[in-house]
């Protein structure tokens, strides 16, 4: 595995990835109008653009294709992780979030934060995130619940 910096290239490889995973990995925490909405986020590809030029986003890539990716925001908010639905279980995520710790740290901060899944919390609670809020957010009239978490660096 290599990571790499994101490009405006790896956005459709991206895209699949992240409504893939939503709509396999997360099935047990969410429903289907859930996913639906959820999986809805990769169609905003104003949104996405901007993530690759704003962001710290870094690939995780095995034999040329991407196994994960992670964003940092304002070098400590973790706003997009995502790890590709047949790379499960491998170790990446540990090895992503390190990284972009890493990078966080680089960038003086202090703390680092993300909104989390269901399904994330119990991967980031193990590396040291602690819950600082249940937030329950509407969109497009569906309620998504998912978690403000913390770890300080």
């Amino acid at each position: 595995m290599i990571f790499k910096k994101a490009t405006i290239s790896d956005l459709p490889e991206m895209q699949e990835l992240f409504v893939q995973t939503i709509r396999s990995v997360c099935k047990d925490d969410y429903n289907a109008a859930q996913i639906e909405v959820w999986t809805s986020g990769a169609e905003n590809m104003e949104r996405w653009v901007e993530v690759i030029k704003n962001q710290f986003v870094l690939l995780a890539v095995i034999e040329n294709k991407i196994s994960g990716f992670g964003t940092l925001k304002d070098g400590n908010y973790i706003d997009f992780f995502y790890i590709h639905k047949d790379f499960q279980r491998q170790g990446i995520a540990d090895k992503l979030l390190t990284e972009l710790e890493i990078e966080a740290k680089s960038q003086h901060s202090k703390i680092i934060t993300s909104d989390v899944s269901i399904t994330a919390k119990p991967f980031f609670e193990k590396k040291g995130f602690a819950v600082k809020a249940e937030q329950r957010n509407i969109r497009l009239g569906v309620e998504l619940i998912n978690y403000k978490m913390e770890k300080e660096l």
